[in-house]
Formats: structure tokens, C-alpha cells, sequence
């Protein structure tokens, strides 16, 4: 009897916690105009975890309605501006895929795109986000390449591939550091190979040229220096593939301009 009675306790509790918790959290059906009125005004204040759940809301009680599908863009769009990347790219994804032909498709795809790019850590972090953000924003070009998305795009893989070259860097350096120089050379021909348009290259190359001297590949040491001195004539990088090779100190050339033009021919 007195387990009977402790239990009828329980279940008492439970029924007194429920009704309780849903007269604190009542459903109050609202007009769509007010729900997306109050979402915007939460949105220009700035509150925009506030605002993306008052954009729910709106697709939540109204959504058969055409405000419905704006809020689903807006939701995620305020949920980028709180910083909650991944909740944002979660309401893109849904709305790409419920509304392909939308006028404002590309848009989320770039929105999509710049959540994965703000996410983008420093070198000496894991890159499968910048990865990611690379692989968005092409996406963004490929699909609507004359869209004022794509310009934009363009220039953040720019950025990005920058990013990831400096990221082979940092490892290759910490190889050379250790005297793993098979392991350096691989990660700055990594560079070399397949971000050969970002400002890491001249360095990768005097990399590779310094690690190749380590080992005693003279004559693959020789022939990195020369890619990049008829590349990077006058980079600080050359300086030092030369001043390795050689032993001189190219600061100490008068007529820099006229060395820098012709001096790559030394290494054959």
C-alpha cells in the first residue's frame, strides 16, 4: 500500500508539472503580418536570436502563407548574423531545397557559403571548414556565375586558397624544423602544385630548395632557386635561395635591379 500510495505521488507530480509548464508557454495564435512585423523590429534592434525565432514562428502558425517562405530565409539569415553558423546553414539547406526556383535561391546559397567562410579558423587549426567554405563558394559561381554572388565569391576563394596554402606551410615548416625533410618537401610542393597563385609560393619554393640543400640534392636545390628567381627576381625569398646556393649576400649588389633580372640564369 505504501508503494501504491508513493507512486500515486509521483504520477500527481507529474500531471501538477505538466499543466503547469503549458500554462507558461501557451499558444497564442497571432495575424502573420504582426508575427513578421515583430520578427523585423527584433531583427533592426539588433536581437536576432529573437528575431529568428519570431521568423519561425511566422512559418510555424502560417505556413501556407507567402510571408512563410521569406521567414524561412530570414530565420537563417538572422541566425548568421547571431553567429549561430550551423543552425543558419541548417535553414538554408531547408530552404534550397524546398524552394529551388525561388528568386532569392542564390542568395541563400551565398549566405550558405559565408557561414562556412566565417567559420574559417587560423593555420594552426584543423581546415576541414575552410574546406567546406571553399567547396560553397565555387558552388556559388558554378550556379549563377554572372550573379552579383559570384564576383563576390570569386574574391573569397581567393582568400580561402590562400588560407589552406598557408595551412601546408605551417606544417611544412614545422617538418623542416624537425629535420623531416622528405615530409617538408611534400607539403610545400603541395603549395607549389596547387596553390600556385597565392602569396605563399615564393617561400614554398626557397623551402624546397633549402630542404633539397639539406639532403644533399644539390642540383634539385639548384633548380627550385631558379624557378624561383625567373618567377620572384626580386622577392626577399630569392635573396635567401641565393645567399644558399652561393654563399653571397645579394643585399650587398648595387645594381639590384639589373641582378634580380638576370641572376636566376646562375644555377645552369
Amino acid at each position: 500500500m505504501r508503494r501504491l500510495k508513493s507512486l500515486s505521488c509521483v504520477l500527481l507530480a507529474l500531471i501538477v508539472t505538466a499543466c503547469s509548464s503549458s500554462k507558461e508557454t501557451p499558444y497564442v495564435e497571432r495575424p502573420v503580418n504582426a508575427l513578421y512585423n515583430r520578427a523585423v523590429n527584433a531583427l533592426e534592434a539588433e536581437s536576432y536570436l529573437d528575431a529568428a525565432r519570431f521568423f519561425e514562428e511566422v512559418e510555424r502558425q502560417h505556413p501556407y502563407s507567402v510571408w512563410a517562405t521569406k521567414a524561412q530565409l530570414m530565420a537563417a539569415y538572422s541566425n548568421y548574423e547571431a553567429n549561430k553558423y550551423d543552425d543558419a546553414i541548417i535553414g538554408l539547406d531547408r530552404f534550397i531545397q524546398l524552394h529551388p526556383g525561388n528568386r532569392d535561391t542564390p542568395y541563400a546559397y551565398y549566405l550558405k557559403a559565408l557561414s562556412y567562410y566565417e567559420q574559417i579558423t587560423d593555420v594552426s587549426r584543423d581546415q576541414l571548414g575552410t574546406e567546406r567554405a571553399l567547396k560553397a563558394l565555387r558552388e556559388v559561381i558554378r550556379r549563377f556565375p554572372q550573379s552579383k554572388y559570384a564576383r563576390d565569391a570569386r574574391l573569397k576563394i581567393d582568400l580561402t586558397r590562400d588560407h589552406l596554402a598557408g595551412k601546408e606551410m605551417s606544417i611544412g615548416r614545422f617538418y623542416l624544423r624537425k629535420q623531416e625533410y622528405i615530409a617538408a618537401i611534400n607539403r610545400f610542393r603541395r603549395v607549389i602544385d596547387h596553390y600556385q597563385t597565392t602569396t605563399h609560393t615564393p617561400e614554398a619554393l626557397h623551402r624546397v630548395a633549402e630542404a633539397y640543400q639539406a639532403i644533399g640534392m644539390t642540383a634539385e636545390a639548384k633548380k627550385a632557386a631558379s624557378v624561383l628567381g625567373h618567377n620572384y627576381p626580386g622577392s626577399e625569398w630569392y635573396t635567401d635561395s641565393y645567399a644558399l646556393m652561393t654563399g653571397k649576400d645579394v643585399r650587398e649588389n648595387k645594381d639590384k635591379k639589373g641582378f634580380f633580372a638576370r641572376a636566376w640564369d646562375w644555377v645552369f
